[in-house]
């Protein structure tokens, strides 16, 4: 690298001095990407990761030589979200005065920033902010566009109209209030105007009216025209400043956001905005190009997050509402034909509607009832496979629909790829590929015929249950798996005996292997860097993610690097201890007779009382001890020990909550003297969370975290793993489950003034054995094994350090 473009990259550096890491980094990043490759980098709390990949990215943005004309940042942590808007600032503040402001966007959801939905006006909630921005969009093209009745520009002066003689501060004038969110004032009430076509009163958003008045005309300018301030100056615009400066205008702020998507240096999002199919064809599509040097945040995460987003399904209620939606399209052609009318008295209004857009279509009024035939017999074969699993392995759960918990029924043996059970059954039953193909053109036509029909652009049933048929019946067999899920809720209306009443039932089409999707995307953009204080084994992570491909097929380089923790030895203190593997053989069962508080097991199996007596070692450290469990049921157990066992230290359990929940746990953990807090390795506070400074001291992990094995859907994986890559077990299971153990140790010294313990409690952590996970650990020689008996000792320095503080 010339010297030129190593002052490039400092100049852009948000901090006087860059770590040798970060400079390595950066400039192994730079050289990667220009090349078209990514560099895959594993570094510790505190590598400064955020800057490293931001400052190599824009240096490639602002290089006229470069082909690169953003930074496309995606991370699935919220605080990590935070972190990069920061960083972001950080940069503009620090930057030389002959560099302009680096531009920067944080990509969200209607939801949250919908000035109606944000303040829950006009009818507006998260339940229907979607469809009925998609309507009001509609209803305002419709009448101001060719051959419509009026012009944006009229639209909304009769909106701000009906607020004369109101004050700007948007105080009561003549009993009208003006719609105030993000600490600003729209010139618009809160409730919806209506335009009087001659008919009626037509609803409409002012907020869009305002929006397309704001466009220039087609072939005359760039939509970037219609934002109402300076992208140039604004630096890191957040969602609430982009609520603010939009509503100030008048403006959507949502169409502001995807007019500004292109035109700005960083755009930040979640991994949705680059994988997720639904969100890339209608709003982030544009930047899955060269142009884009992609930043993939706590990478670790970057294959589950996919398969999810890969995976598609539909609930047994959708079908049911796909059933209706055919049943209404196909109702007034077939009463037409029988000489029948339909309610309201026409006989052929809607007949001829339907009968219009068919002919427009290349669906005939005969798949139309074939469909519904399909979907019909389809909501009673799955409802016959629900009745024979639960009497097979719930006998008399009708008599007690509350016993029931959440399930799987696979339609397949996971462990042997063949064809399903629903596939066989719809053959033996005379349906052929074309029906499972068809219903996604069936779908769409019965959408656009109610959508019409309603003058109302909603979210239809019938299209989903169409592209997930058509799914199914393309899919193979290894590496997707279907299953109908199980989802414990409770609906009073359906029947006493009835699963439905106690179920929500799922078909589910799982992607076992999402390499395939992942690669496919990473090869759309130009190059950039994966990062994560947790990726190895990189052999692993590379496979899993579809990298090795991008290397070996298209040609497109991979480095990789690995930043170890730089901060003071001397202030941590790391220990695997060989205590009894905490498996199930070996601990028994958390629940039973015991401790009646917490509904927990008296201590009856050495593994438990050694268990027991290890947290009550560490938890007894001075200040703020985090205990990870494999699960919630054991996190339960390991709080009732610990109360029982600590001499007043408050102990706090995390139990599966929602998010209001969690953050008030979080925050009492943070207030005040030390406490304990317990939780499951497998929820959201040993992940993405900022325990730095006094927040944290101590962190022990029980166990390695392996999910449930018996779960069809993971043995699904397991054996998919095996073929692609010959190694189910370790890649599906053993490496994700060490993923998790060391981001809970993470979360303990993320500073140089950090001191603490990071303790792994479990014999597999600290010994070479057929089940071993030590080897899974690059700083493996960090972790002094211990026994048991000598935890304590071992303890005792670290412990003099945080009562001295």
């Amino acid at each position: 690298m010339s010297t030129g473009e190593m002052e490039a990259w400092r100049a852009l550096f948000g901090h006087d001095e860059p770590y040798d890491e970060q400079v390595d980094g950066i400039e192994t990043a730079i050289e990667t990407a220009r090349d078209g490759g990514y560099t895959v980098i594993e570094g510790a709390c505190g590598t400064g990761k955020t800057m490293l990949s931001l400052s190599a990215g824009l240096s490639l943005v602002r290089d006229p030589d470069s082909t690169y004309e953003r930074v496309l940042v995606l991370t699935s942590v919220k605080q990590q979200l935070r972190q990069f808007e920061t960083d972001l600032r950080t940069i503009n503040e620090n930057l030389p005065d002959e560099h302009e402001p680096v531009s920067g966007l944080t990509l969200v959801g209607k939801a949250d920033v919908c000035p109606y939905n944000r303040e829950h006006a006009a009818g507006f909630d998260d339940s229907v902010v979607y469809d009925r921005c998609e309507t009001l969009r509609d209803r305002t093209r419709d009448l101001t566009g060719e051959g419509g009745s009026t012009t944006t520009g009229d639209l909304t002066a009769q909106a701000r109209s009906q607020q004369v003689g109101l004050a700007d501060s948007g105080r009561r004038d003549r009993g009208v209030r003006l719609l105030e969110t993000a600490g600003e004032t729209a010139p618009f009430a809160p409730d919806m105007p209506e335009y009087d076509d001659g008919r009626s009163g037509v609803e409409y958003c002012p907020f869009y009216a305002q929006y397309l008045d704001d466009l220039p005309a087609e072939g005359e300018g760039s939509p970037a025209e219609a934002v109402p301030f300076d992208l140039t100056s604004a630096g890191m615009v957040t969602p609430d400043d982009l609520v603010a400066k939009s509503v100030r205008h008048g403006t959507c702020p949502h169409s502001v956001m995807g007019a500004a998507l292109g035109e700005v240096e960083v755009v930040i999002g979640n991994y949705y905005h680059a994988f997720d199919p639904t969100t890339l064809s209608a709003f982030t599509g544009a930047l899955a190009s060269e142009e884009t040097f992609v930043v993939c945040d706590e990478a670790h995460m970057l294959e589950p997050r996919v398969r999810d987003l890969v995976s598609d399904g539909v609930a047994d209620a959708t079908i049911r509402d796909a059933v209706t939606e055919l049943s209404r399209v196909i109702r007034p052609v077939r009463y037409e034909r029988e000489g029948r009318e339909t309610e309201g008295g026409s006989k052929t209004a809607d007949a001829e509607l339907v009968r219009a857009e068919l002919a427009g279509s290349d669906v005939s009024f005969e798949e139309l009832e074939a469909t519904l035939e399909f979907l019909q017999d389809l909501r009673t074969e799955l409802d016959r496979r629900v009745e024979a699993h639960l009497d097979t392995e719930s006998p008399g759960w009708r008599s007690d629909l509350t016993t029931l918990s959440d399930d799987e029924i696979p339609l397949r043996d996971p462990s042997e790829p063949a064809v399903d059970a629903l596939s066989e059954w719809a053959e033996r039953a005379g349906y052929t590929d074309i029906h499972w193909v068809r219903s996604e053109s069936v779908g769409a036509v019965v959408a656009r015929i109610l959508n019409e029909a309603e003058d109302e652009e909603r979210t239809r049933a019938a299209p989903a249950v169409g592209r997930l048929l058509g799914e199914w019946n393309r899919r193979g067999h290894t590496d997707y798996f279907r299953e109908i899920e199980l989802e414990r809720t409770w609906d009073e209306t359906e029947p006493d005996d009835s699963w439905r009443r106690a179920y929500t039932a799922r078909l589910s089409l799982h992607n076992c292997v999402p390499s395939g999707a992942i690669g496919e995307r990473l090869a759309a953009f130009g190059g950039g860097v994966l990062m994560s204080a947790t990726l190895a084994p990189m052999d692993a992570f590379a496979e899993v993610t579809g990298l090795r491909y991008l290397e070996d097929e298209a040609d497109r380089p991979i480095v990789e690097r690995r930043y170890g923790l730089h901060f003071p030895e001397e202030n941590r203190e790391s220990f695997a201890v060989a205590a009894p593997k905490f498996t199930y053989d070996n601990r028994g069962s958390p629940g039973g007779a015991g401790d009646e508080a917490h509904g927990v097991a008296d201590d009856t199996t050495p593994t438990r009382r050694v268990y027991a007596d290890a947290l009550a070692e560490i938890a007894a450290l001075p200040g703020n001890v985090l205990v990870g469990m494999p699960s919630y049921a054991e996190a339960e157990w390991a709080a009732g020990r610990l109360e029982a066992n600590l001499d007043g230290k408050p102990v706090l359990l995390d139990v599966a909550s929602d998010h209001v929940a969690t953050e008030s746990l979080k925050d009492e953990f943070f207030a005040g003297d030390g406490k304990v807090l317990v939780t499951s390795l497998r929820g959201t506070l040993t992940e993405g969370v900022d325990y730095g400074g006094d927040r944290l001291n101590a962190a022990v992990v029980c166990g390695v975290p392996i999910v449930n094995t018996s779960s069809p859907r993971t043995q699904a994986v397991r054996r998919a793993y095996d073929d692609e890559f010959g190694a189910g077990f370790e890649y599906a299971l053993t490496v994700p489950a060490v993923r998790k153990a060391r981001q809970a140790l993470g979360r303990v010294i993320r500073s140089p003034e950090d001191v603490g313990a990071r303790v792994f409690l479990d014999e597999r952590y600290a010994r070479e054995s057929w089940d071993s996970v030590r080897g899974y650990l690059p700083n493996a020689d960090e972790y002094q094994p211990v026994s048991p008996d000598m935890l304590e000792l071992g303890l005792d320095r670290v412990r003099a350090q945080l009562e001295t503080e």
